[in-house]
């Protein structure tokens, strides 16, 4: 399916969150918009880390792949409401140390052009050594 919509769809958002469990940056960044911008789930700043523009973006969403060499987004489901949409996933992951994560999250998406504008992130924080399955 293409990643060029004229309106935003749950497709669109399932075919984005398919991307993301391929680990492919090149393809994650067809369905964002030229003055893109991904806010983390973690960071130093209130919204986590921020990156603005397609450079950045692009980094950001290697970034997680270099702290989550195993990162998946699990059960995907998603809704569209106007130039607004939701998806919801189970993240599981390991980091370098060996310490593996699983919780939920959801990322929250501004729409503009049939691209995602923002891609606001967030993620459930598990104590550490929280039991995890697998």
């Amino acid at each position: 399916m293409s990643s060029v919509f004229a309106e935003v769809t749950t497709d669109f958002l399932d075919d984005f969150a398919k991307t993301w469990n391929r680990h492919d940056v090149d393809a994650l960044m067809s369905f964002m918009s030229d003055d893109c911008v991904f806010e983390a789930s973690a960071g130093p700043d209130v919204c986590g880390s921020r990156y603005e523009g397609r450079a950045a973006v692009r980094a950001g969403y290697a970034e997680v792949f270099a702290t989550f060499p195993d990162a998946r987004w699990n059960s995907a489901r998603h809704f569209v409401c106007g130039h607004r949409g939701v998806s919801e996933w189970t993240f599981t992951g390991t980091r370098g140390d060996g310490a593996r994560l699983e919780v939920q999250g959801c990322d929250l998406f501004v729409f503009r052009g049939g691209k995602i504008a923002l891609k606001n992130s967030y993620r459930k924080n598990r104590p550490p050594g929280a039991v995890v399955k697998g």
